[in-house]
């Protein structure tokens, strides 16, 4: 079966992984297609998802089936647009991600949409027909090839443009890690309906799920944003407290001065002790006048 994840709430990856009454495993669906035109949230997404597996599921080891599989359409979304720290991360995740029993499978047009060192990752290879219609597009046929194991059997650039529907050159890694030899194979079609789903049996699909009343309740949790403008202005309000309060340190500190400056003894007192310091400071210089005594 397939469900697809609607509502305002971030799930969970567990809930991924699920069977049917029949002990069957479930495919999940998630629709991004309101993100899916803005790249660089959508690569975010993508790396939270495999950020949140990776640190969610136990190490396994090297297993016969993987737990999971991700299959991620559209991939070349992924890339277009992404930072060099978000690829960095990514492609570190996809190194790991396999430690835990998880499999990732990226689907795109072109292999040049998916940067080498995540290419390079990639043990099982499915390639369709490419079509050169312009030089541009034979040069990137000759270097696609170049990705696929040398054959013996087949000239793989040519190859590429002759294969036709439902074929594909598939190479994988074999159970010690070695890639195949490279196989131009017959797909079998899917036993499944191709076609896009109607309003009304998408919504049957999902009022019948298990996990429907749980993502179809919407949760406005405060954002990022909001919390760091929350932030800014307290910062900001204590800013401009503090001025106002050693304004008044400093106007309480005048006040005491002129009260102290309004005892006529202690100007009396002022004004000898300046005459003295001015004398001194005359006597240093040599221009001390009349009087000797100071050094």
């Amino acid at each position: 079966g397939a469900e697809s994840f609607f509502g305002e709430r971030s799930f969970e990856v567990t809930d991924l992984i699920r069977l049917d009454a029949y002990g069957r495993g479930m495919a999940s669906i998630i629709r991004l297609t309101d993100i899916q035109d803005k790249p660089k949230l959508f690569s975010t997404f993508i790396l939270c998802l495999l950020a949140e597996a990776y640190h969610t599921f136990p190490e396994a080891g090297d297993l016969d089936k993987p737990k999971l599989c991700i299959f991620i359409d559209e991939a070349h979304l992924i890339f277009k647009e992404a930072s060099q720290a978000l690829l960095d991360q990514i492609e570190s995740i996809v190194k790991l991600i396999r430690s835990k029993g998880i499999g990732i499978y990226f689907c795109t047009q072109n292999p040049y949409d998916i940067p080498d060192a995540v290419l390079a990752q990639l043990g099982l290879k499915v390639q369709h027909a490419l079509r050169a219609f312009t030089e541009k597009d034979r040069k990137a046929i000759k270097k696609t090839a170049e990705n696929y194991p040398v054959s013996e059997f087949y000239k793989t650039d040519e190859l590429l443009t002759s294969l036709g529907i439902g074929q594909a050159l598939v190479s994988a890694l074999d159970e010690k890690g070695i890639p195949t030899p490279l196989a131009a194979t017959h797909l079998r079609a899917p036993m499944s309906r191709i076609g896009v789903l109607t309003t009304d049996e998408i919504q049957q699909i999902v009022s019948s799920s298990s996990i429907a009343a749980k993502y179809n309740e919407v949760i406005d949790s405060e954002s990022a944003y909001e919390l760091l403008n929350a932030k800014l202005k307290a910062a900001a309000e204590n800013k401009e407290e503090e001025p106002t309060e050693e304004k008044k340190s400093k106007k309480e500190e005048k006040s005491t001065i002129e009260k102290i400056s309004e005892n006529t003894m202690v100007r009396q007192v002022g004004r000898t002790v300046m005459k003295e310091v001015a004398r001194g400071l005359l006597g240093v210089l040599g221009l001390g006048g009349k009087k000797k005594g100071w050094f």
